[in-house]
């Protein structure tokens, strides 16, 4: 019947003498979190990579001949479960020793010390000494990217990583490669991830139980650069960035730590403390009006958003024939770097020279976008050096600042205004939102009351709205993850989708879960989606500004009456606006990795 709610076929179990009901189509680790029983886990990832390859997560079945892997095993009627007993405790322990005992164990001064799930189980499970004396790994460690470093020593071979980027991300880079002990994860031919079409999006180094995969850090260059007399150090934070950093010092998940965070970065001695919000504002503005211009112009459809460097390199390794439709637009990070060795360097009459930006963002494929060759004005990079916010969170740590006792600051006004608009390009939507706010006003001649486009808000995959703008009927559309970002293109190259805007975003949930931000471990987001608790603290703060249109910035009016003159304007364009290229896939001295792909 039309309307009627389906019922889930229940079954009744026992887990630790405790009685519960589940859905039919549970696992036996699924049930047991629904009465508060934690079994460990170290190879599962929920929806990703539930394989049961490590043995961690073993129980007792009742009736069963062996222990079974409990985030593979369904559940059934009558069930009886143990999940603590001698046995599962000893064999528990075991399985963990044998991983401990030919892995990397220099836990010290690994980069994952206190916040690695290898570390954590060997400290729940008691384990003091390694009784089996494995052979040790040699240590290939792979950092020839500007983004990514790879080391062998320290991978479980847990398959993590390489499920989020096959199917997750829909690339495959990484895969298992050799055979019995020599196994590991690499790229093909053990290739380095700077020769192969990775788009480092990070989303290895958050699923990464242990430190196989982490960013390559810029923190001693940072520091090197606020330590110089000569050097004029301003730093940028991208929204995503307050709505995580807190975690980094025992906060819930989506605590919005705005005015801590600037009062840190003050206190770790940046010259001038501002917010990529105020680029996010002038994005949209240049954005905006070259969408209008494709639109009224009879120019390339669809256009799609540029702000989001893993996107953009999967364009340009993927769906090439897509390039033209790309917004010609920087990203915030870039569009921000360009004006403060510009406007704000003639504004403060600085040399340009002389100024070293930083960038704070939740993305590691921010890295390699701030080194391409593009990026450069006058022989000027735009920006010199990005943080991740975990960087972020060490160098508080470093400089011994007791962050939940700092008194909350401000940007500093230069260029530190910025709106609610700017705020929510932090999550999946937030562009298309940001910008649908001031396309509509543009066209409408009019102040708009009804500013929130919920359709385009939310976490699934693929999200599609048509607006009404100017008399107008817009198609747009909004997708996250490059997995989905593929599914959309191709739908669009057979015709069966047609739109006017479309926003990508490289990662699952937008920049908040980029790979940048602080690690979760597998278990919490079992009971939780991150993408929508750090979310909601950009919506709150959207709500909370005062401003909440991008060309409402008086800022960013003023940049445009004092220095660039309009919006998409000659200057606009030499200093706000980029192109690109195809890029090939692999290099030319691995033809039979070309074979293979064709």
């Amino acid at each position: 019947m039309e309307g009627r709610v389906l019922e889930v076929e229940k079954v009744t179990l026992t887990i630790d003498n405790i009685q519960v009901e589940v859905p039919k189509n549970y696992t036996i680790l699924e049930a047991a979190k629904e009465v508060g029983v934690d079994i460990p886990t170290l190879c599962f990832l929920k929806e990703t990579n539930e394989v049961g390859a490590c043995r961690v997560c073993l129980v007792e079945v009742q009736g069963a001949r062996a222990l079974q892997a409990s985030c593979v095993h369904p559940v059934g009627e009558g069930m009886v479960i143990k999940t603590n007993t001698k046995t599962l405790r000893d064999a528990r322990k075991a399985t963990v020793e044998l991983i401990l005992s030919n892995h990397n164990r220099e836990c010290l001064t690994c980069f994952r010390n206190k916040s690695c799930e290898l570390q954590s189980l060997a400290e729940e499970l008691n384990i003091n000494e390694i009784p089996f004396k494995g052979e040790d790994k040699v240590a290939t460690v792979d950092e020839k990217s500007h983004s990514i470093v790879r080391d062998a020593s320290k991978c479980i071979l847990c398959g993590r990583c390489v499920n989020v980027c096959k199917n997750e991300q829909k690339i495959g880079i990484l895969d298992f490669t050799n055979r019995g002990f020599e196994t590991e994860v690499s790229p093909a031919f053990a290739m380095s991830m700077d020769d192969v079409p990775c788009i480092y999006c990070g989303q290895c180094i958050t699923n990464c139980p242990v430190a196989a995969l982490k960013e390559k850090e810029d923190i001693e260059r940072v520091w090197d650069a606020i330590e110089d007399p000569e050097t004029h150090v301003v730093v940028q934070t991208a929204p995503a960035v307050r709505a995580a950093l807190g975690e980094e010092f025992g906060l819930p998940i989506g605590t919005r730590v705005t005015g801590k965070m600037v009062a840190a970065l003050k206190r770790l001695g940046f010259d001038q403390v501002y917010d990529t919000n105020f680029a996010a504002d002038l994005t949209i503005m240049e954005e905006g009006h070259e969408l209008l211009h494709r639109v009224q112009e009879g120019g390339k459809l669809p256009m799609i958003t540029s702000c989001s460097p893993g996107w953009v390199r999967f364009c340009e390794f993927y769906y090439p024939e897509f390039i033209p439709n790309l917004s010609s637009c920087k990203s915030p990070q870039q569009m921000m770097g360009a004006i403060i060795k510009s406007y704000y360097a003639e504004k403060q009459n600085i040399d340009p020279k002389k100024i070293f930006v930083v960038s704070v963002m939740p993305c590691t494929s921010k890295k390699t976008e701030s080194a391409k060759e593009e990026f450069a004005v006058n022989e000027l990079r735009d920006v010199d050096a990005v943080l991740t916010t975990r960087e972020l969170g060490k160098m508080i740590k470093q400089a011994r600042i007791e962050f939940m006792k700092l008194q909350d600051a401000e940007f500093h006004p230069t260029l530190g205004e910025y709106t609610g608009a700017g705020v929510i390009f932090g999550a999946t939507g937030g562009v298309m939102e940001a910008a649908l706010r001031t396309v509509a006003e543009v066209l409408e001649g009019k102040e708009l009351q009804n500013i929130e486009y919920s359709a385009v808000r939310g976490i699934e995959g693929i999200k599609e709205a048509e607006v009404t703008l100017g008399g107008n009927k817009i198609k747009v559309a909004v997708v996250h993850g490059t997995a989905k970002a593929a599914e959309l293109l191709d739908m669009i190259k057979v015709g069966e989708k047609e739109y006017h805007f479309i926003e990508v975003m490289g990662c699952s949930g937008g920049c908040v879960t980029g790979g940048g931000q602080p690690h979760v471990p597998a278990r919490v987001k079992m009971d939780c989606d991150i993408r929508v608790e750090r979310a909601k603290a950009l919506y709150e703060e959207d709500v909370a500004s005062g401003l909440r249109k991008s060309h409402e910035n008086t800022l960013v009016k003023k940049l445009y009456e004092e220095f660039l003159g309009k919006p998409n304007s000659h200057k606009a364009h030499e200093l706000l606006h980029t192109h690109y290229k195809e890029r090939e896939k692999y290099p030319i001295e691995k033809p039979e990795l070309a074979m293979a792909e064709a």
